[in-house]
C-alpha cells in the first residue's frame, strides 16, 4: 500500500489542488504510517538462525511525521525527512550496536560532468557519533537534490523464476519484506550551479538541463533475516539526452571495526557483509566483488588514527562507468547492494548467515540436480548415457567440453538431433544440457577487447576475451539462446564467463567506449543468465552470478589435482568441500570425478575401468553425496558392471532418502589432513531429521574413538534420537552446551554416518 501522498484521505478540493499544483521539493506530504510504538522498535529475543522470526518487516513514522523507521525486530534503519532525507540511525538490535556512526548523503551521481548529492543532512559537529540532539538540528545541504515524495510498498522479484526441479520448497520468491523509495529532485537551479560539487559557472546549461531529473533511493527489508538491499534508479523526464557518468548507491558512515593510533597495512572492517550483483570474475564473493569499497572518511577528524585513514566509510560504486545515456523519458536503474548485519565474529555464526543470505536472495541455489559429464556427444552414446542415468537415479546429463558438441551451431539439422535427444532423456526423467565456452577465448582484432594501455587486444583476464559488446558477442547470445531453446536443453554449463574486462574499442556496436564497456558487457550477460532463470534452465557458472539467476559454481579446486593419484584426489575433495561450504551451501558448488584421465596422470589418476577400482568410486561418491554436493561424474559411463550398478545406486539412493537434511548447512567438524578422522555435521532445525553427521577415516587402520557433536544448530535442547546408518536409534542427553558425545567406529579408508532426529 502507498504511504505517500493519499490524496484520498484529503477533502475533496484538498485533493485537486494537490494534483493540480504538485508539492514544491521543500514540501512532503503527510505519512500515512502507523506511529512507531516502543513494541514496534523493540528487538526479536529469539534466534533467528535457529527459530523462525514471527515478526514482520514493517515501517512506522516518529517524531510527527519527520521520521521513517524501518526494522524487523533484527536490524533497524530510520531517516529524517525534513529538511531532507537523511539516514540518523542504523542499528543492530540482535547486539543492540549502532552501526551508524554520522549522516552522509543518500547516494551520489554524475550527470553531465557535474557531480550531486543526493539528499543527506548537515551540521553535525562531531562525525564519531550522533546524538538525538544534534540530530534534531541537522539542516539540507544547499546543493544537495532534496526529497520531492517517498512510497512504501512491498518486496518485488528481480526476475521470474521457473520451478521446474527439485528445490528447497519453503523458500518464497520474491522474499518477503517491505520496500521504501525516496524520490529526489535537483535544488533549484541557482543553488545548485553554485553549490554542486564540480560545478561552475560555464556548467549552467549542463546543469539547467537536470531541472527534470530525479533519482530514485530504493531500500527493501526483508522478514526474519538482518538482511536489506539497496539501489538507485535514474529517470530522465527531460526533453534532451543526459549522460550519467558515476553513481555511488551507498554511502555509510559506519562505527569503525577497530580504533589503532598507527599505520595499518591491513585494517579490520566493520562486522557487516555487503556484497552488490554487480559481481564477476570469482568462485567467491569476495573475490568477484567489485563495488564493495571501504574507505577513510575526511569528515570524521576525531578518530584515533593519527593520519585520519580508518578505513569506516562505505561507498558502493561501480569501478568504471556506467557512463550511460539517458534519452528522454528513460530511467536507469543501478546494481542493488546487499547489507548483511552479523551478530557475531564466530566464523561458522556468520557462514550460517551468509548461507541464509544466498537462500533468501537466490533461492534457486537450492536446486541440486545429481550429473554426469558425458565425454561423447554422439547420438549413440548420449541414448546409452541417459538410459544408464535413468538406471541409477542421476537427474542431468551434460555434453562436456571435449565432447564434441557446438552450441553456436545455427544449422537447423544439428539442432534437430539434440532436440530428438532431450526429448528422449525428458523421457526417461533425465535432463539433458552442454557446454559452452564464451570469455577465455580468442576470436579476432575485431571482436576482441581492446586493452586501453596499447590501443590492440591483449591483456584481459584470461589473456584475450571476446567483447561482449562486439557485433560477434551480441550473436553468440543469439545462437546460445538459440540453440537452448531449439534442442530442448535443460541445462547450460558457461565456462569463462564475463570476467569483467574493459574494451576500449569504438567501434563495437554494444557500447561507445572504454567507460560504458563494463556496465553494458555486464548487462549482457546478466540480462541473458536472468532470462535462462525465467525459462528454467540450469546454469553452471564458474563465476559468482548467483544473484543473477546461477544455480552453481565450483565447489573450489585445483583442476590439476585430479591428475594426482586416486588416493590423494579423495583427501583434496574433502578439504575443497570443507573449505567451500563456510560460504556456500552444499548445492552452491561443484565438485568432479574424473572417471577417465582429465589432464594427466594417467591409470593412478582415473577410475576406469571402473569394476577394477570400486573401493575409489565409492569413496568418491561417499564424499559428494555425504556432504550433499554434486559432482561432475565425466567419462563416457557410470558404470561397467552390475557390480558397479549396484553400487551407484545404493549411494544415490542414500541421498535421495536424506535429501533434505543433506543438502542442509554445514558444520565443520575437524578438516581432511588425511591423519585423523574428519567430517561435518548437517543441519536443519525446521525438518524431522535435524542433523546428519558423516565421519570419514582415510587412515590405514580402523577408527575408533568418541566425536563430540554440536548440535546448537538442529534446534534440539534437552535430547536426541541419533541412528548410525539406519540402525535403531539411541536416546541422547544433551550437555549444557547443545552437544552430545558419540562413539565412531569406521573402517580403514571408510565412512560412517549417523542420523540425528527429534523423535523415532
Amino acid at each position: 500500500m502507498s504511504a505517500s501522498r493519499r490524496f484520498d484521505r484529503l477533502p475533496r478540493f484538498l485533493a485537486i489542488l494537490a494534483i493540480c499544483f504538485p508539492l514544491a521539493v521543500d514540501a512532503i506530504a503527510a505519512p500515512a504510517l502507523p506511529v512507531a510504538t516502543t513494541r514496534d522498535l523493540a528487538p526479536v529475543t529469539s534466534d533467528w538462525l535457529v527459530m523462525p522470526v514471527t515478526r514482520k518487516a514493517a515501517i512506522f513514522s516518529s517524531d510527527g511525521g519527520k521520521k521513517l523507521i524501518l526494522t524487523n525486530g533484527l536490524i533497524r534503519r530510520a531517516w529524517r525527512i525534513e529538511p531532507n532525507a537523511g539516514c540518523v540511525e542504523f542499528d543492530n538490535l540482535m547486539t543492540g550496536a549502532a552501526i551508524l556512526r554520522a549522516v552522509k548523503p543518500e547516494a551520489s551521481v554524475t550527470l553531465n560532468g557535474v557531480r550531486y548529492d543526493v539528499g543527506g543532512l548537515v551540521g553535525q559537529p562531531d562525525h564519531a557519533y550522533l546524538t538525538d540532539k544534534w540530530e534534531q538540528s541537522l539542516r539540507a545541504a544547499p546543493a544537495a537534490m532534496r526529497l520531492a515524495n517517498w512510497e512504501v510498498g512491498q518486496t518485488r522479484q528481480r526476475f521470474g523464476w521457473k520451478r521446474v526441479r527439485h528445490r528447497d520448497e519453503s523458500l518464497p520468491w520474491p522474499p518477503p519484506g517491505v520496500s521504501l523509495r525516496l524520490d529526489f529532485q535537483p535544488s533549484d537551479v541557482d543553488r545548485v550551479k553554485s553549490g554542486a560539487r564540480g560545478g561552475t559557472a560555464g556548467a549552467s546549461n549542463k546543469i539547467a538541463a537536470l531541472k527534470n531529473v530525479s533519482v530514485s533511493v530504493h531500500y527493501e527489508m526483508y522478514d526474519g533475516i538482518p538482511l536489506i538491499a539497496k539501489w538507485l534508479t535514474v529517470h530522465n523526464g527531460s526533453g534532451q539526452p543526459v549522460r550519467l557518468q558515476a553513481f555511488v548507491n551507498e554511502i555509510l558512515a559506519a562505527v569503525e571495526a577497530e580504533s589503532a593510533v598507527d599505520a595499518r597495512e591491513r585494517w579490520q572492517f566493520p562486522n557487516l557483509h555487503i556484497e552488490s550483483d554487480y559481481a564477476f570474475r570469482g568462485m567467491d564473493s569476495t573475490t568477484a566483488d567489485r563495488t564493495t569499497h571501504w574507505i577513510a572518511d575526511p569528515q570524521y577528524q576525531t578518530q584515533v588514527n593519527y593520519e585520519r585513514k580508518n578505513p569506516c566509510l562505505l561507498e558502493s560504486r561501480p569501478p568504471i562507468g556506467p557512463d550511460a545515456i539517458l534519452a528522454p523519458g528513460a530511467t536507469f536503474t543501478s546494481f542493488r547492494t546487499f547489507e548483511l548485519v552479523y551478530d557475531s565474529t564466530d566464523r561458522e555464526r556468520n557462514g550460517l548467515a551468509l548461507r541464509r543470505m544466498y537462500r533468501t536472495l537466490a533461492p534457486w541455489v537450492t536446486e541440486n540436480p545429481i550429473m554426469m559429464h558425458l565425454t561423447d556427444a554422439r547420438p549413440a552414446a548420449v541414448r546409452r548415457a541417459v538410459d544408464q542415468c535413468a538406471a541409477v537415479g542421476f537427474e542431468m546429463l551434460i555434453l562436456s567440453f571435449g565432447s564434441g558438441l557446438n552450441m553456436e551451431s545455427t544449422d537447423p539439422a544439428y539442432i534437430a538431433q539434440f532436440k530428438e535427444l532431450s526429448d528422449y532423456a525428458r523421457s526417461k526423467g533425465v535432463e539433458l544440457g552442454g557446454y559452452s565456452l564464451l570469455a577465455s577465448r580468442r576470436v579476432n582484432d575485431e571482436t576482441d577487447c581492446i586493452n586501453p594501455k596499447t590501443g590492440k587486444p591483449g591483456g584481459a583476464t584470461f589473456g584475450n576475451s571476446p567483447c561482449l559488446g562486439s557485433q560477434w558477442g551480441e550473436d553468440y547470445f543469439k545462437h546460445i539462446d538459440g540453440f537452448l531453446h531449439g534442442a530442448g536443453f535443460a541445462l547450460l554449463e558457461h565456462d569463462g564467463s564475463y570476467p569483467g574486462d574493459v574494451c576500449a574499442s569504438t567501434k563495437h556496436p554494444g557500447h561507445r567506449g572504454l567507460d560504458d564497456s563494463q556496465w553494458t558487457q555486464w548487462s549482457q550477460i546478466s540480462d541473458f543468465y536472468r532470462q535462462c532463470r525465467r525459462d528454467g534452465i540450469y546454469l553452471n557458472v564458474p563465476d559468482w552470478y548467483f544473484l543473477n539467476g546461477s544455480n552453481k559454481t565450483g565447489m573450489g579446486y585445483r583442476e590439476t589435482n585430479w591428475s594426482l593419484p586416486r588416493e590423494q584426489q579423495l583427501i583434496h575433495a574433502r578439504q575443497n568441500m570443507f573449505d567451500g561450504t563456510w560460504e556456500k551451501t552444499p548445492s552452491m558448488g561443484w565438485m568432479f570425478v574424473p572417471l577417465v584421465q582429465y589432464q594427466g596422470g594417467g591409470a593412478a589418476a582415473t577410475i576406469e575401468p571402473l569394476s577394477q577400482h570400486l573401493d575409489t568410486y565409492e569413496a568418491h561418491l561417499a564424499n559428494c553425496f555425504g556432504y550433499g554436493v554434486q559432482a561432475c561424474y565425466r567419462g563416457p559411463r557410470l558404470y561397467d558392471t552390475d557390480i558397479t550398478q549396484a553400487l551407484v545406486k545404493r549411494w544415490v539412493d542414500f541421498f535421495k532418502a536424506h535429501r533434505a537434511i543433506l543438502e542442509s548447512d554445514v558444520i565443520h567438524l575437524r578438516r581432511a589432513d588425511g591423519r585423523q578422522w574428519d567430517g561435518i555435521l548437517h543441519v536443519n532445525p525446521n525438518i524431522n531429521e535435524r542433523g546428519l553427521a558423516v565421519i570419514y577415516n582415510p587412515s590405514d587402520e580402523p577408527l575408533e574413538t568418541t566425536i563430540e557433536l554440536p548440535l546448537y544448530y538442529t534446534g534440539l535442547t534437552e535430547q536426541a534420537m541419533v541412528s548410525q546408518e539406519g540402525k535403531p536409534a539411541a536416546l541422547y542427553k544433551l550437555e549444557r552446551a547443545y552437544k552430545i558425545r558419540i562413539k565412531v567406529r569406521a573402517p580403514a579408508h571408510g565412512r560412517t554416518w549417523f542420523l540425528i532426529t527429534a523423535n523415532l
